[in-house]
């Protein structure tokens, strides 16, 4: 049976979706953008802090699931600028340790509210 997930310390969805549903032990976590939770205002700066919001925002949603992103079995990565690919691997590598989900990372057009990055996970236990 599904089970819809959600934590006060991540954003709220802004449309018609869950922050995760679970389905067993696996955990399906919508693109997480880089809103700050407690202001519910966009982070401003460069990739790197976009990229730091994103995954702190991944990690809370996980975290109200029970598991951690070490729990992370595949990743989709969405950068408004494939220019910004060191950057943002910088800092998305320090949140998976030895053993990084699976993951694509594919530069589009236009994310929502017109961020750099745009972040969904799988997870499993």
């Amino acid at each position: 049976m599904k089970k819809k997930i959600s934590t006060n310390n991540a954003p709220q969805a802004i449309g018609p979706y869950s922050q995760a549903i679970q389905l067993g032990n696996l955990l399906f976590v919508s693109g997480q953008i880089p809103i700050d939770p407690k202001t519910g205002n966009l982070v401003q700066g460069d990739i790197e802090a976009q990229t730091k919001q994103v995954m702190e925002n991944l990690k809370a949603i996980v975290a109200a699931a029970g598991m951690t992103l070490a729990d992370a079995l595949k990743a989709t990565c969405f950068l408004k600028n494939m220019g910004d690919f060191v950057k943002f691997n910088g800092i998305y590598a320090g949140y998976f340790g030895d053993t990084p989900p699976a993951r694509e990372t594919v530069e589009v057009a236009r994310l929502p509210r017109d961020v750099l990055v745009e972040v969904s996970l799988i997870c499993g236990i």
